[in-house]
C-alpha cells in the first residue's frame, strides 16, 4: 500500500468522458499538488456524496494550487454520465484495467454487489516532486475522507 513519504506510482488511463482522452499522471506532477481520490463506483450513494463534496470545495482546492482527479474502475462513458448528472467539473479518470488501483494497493471486491477489482475509497495528495504527502484509505468503503484534512495537505504541499 502506498503511504506518506513514498514516491507516487505514476500511471496512464483514460479521462472519463465519451472522447476517450488519454490521462498520464506524469503530465500533472510539478503543476502544484495533485489529489487522487479513488472511489469504488460511479452512481453509488457514498461515491456520489464524495465526488459532490469535492466539487463543492473545488474552488478552495484550486485556490490552494491543487488539482483533483477522481479515479475508479468505471468506464469513461459511465464517468462522463456521472459527471454530467452531478455537475462534477474536475476530471474523473477511468482505470478499467485496474493498473492504478493495483499500483496504489487499493483493489477490492464487493461480491454482494457483483463488483470485482474495484478501488477502495482512498485519497492521496502528491507534491510537485511526486511524493505522497497525505494518504487516507477507508477502513470501510462507505466512509468518506476528512475533506478539511485533504485541503490542509494541499495547502501545505
Amino acid at each position: 500500500m502506498v503511504s506518506t513519504g513514498d514516491a507516487a506510482p505514476t500511471f496512464t488511463a483514460t479521462i472519463g468522458t465519451s472522447d476517450h482522452e488519454p490521462f498520464d499522471l506524469d503530465d500533472h506532477i510539478g503543476d502544484g499538488p495533485v489529489v487522487l481520490a479513488f472511489f469504488p463506483g460511479a452512481f453509488t450513494p457514498p461515491c456520489t456524496n464524495e465526488m459532490v463534496a469535492f466539487q463543492e470545495r473545488a474552488a478552495e482546492f484550486e485556490d490552494a494550487g491543487g488539482t483533483i482527479f477522481g479515479v475508479s474502475a468505471d468506464s469513461p462513458f459511465s464517468q462522463g454520465a456521472f459527471r454530467e448528472e452531478h455537475g462534477i467539473e474536475f476530471d474523473l479518470v477511468s482505470d478499467m484495467g485496474g493498473d492504478a488501483i493495483r499500483a496504489y494497493g487499493l483493489e477490492m471486491d464487493i461480491a454482494d454487489l457483483g463488483l470485482y477489482g474495484i478501488a477502495n475509497r482512498a485519497v492521496f495528495v502528491l507534491d510537485d516532486e511526486g511524493e505522497v504527502v497525505y494518504d487516507w484509505v477507508a477502513d470501510d468503503p462507505t466512509n468518506e475522507p476528512d475533506y478539511d484534512a485533504v485541503l490542509d495537505a494541499v495547502e501545505s504541499a
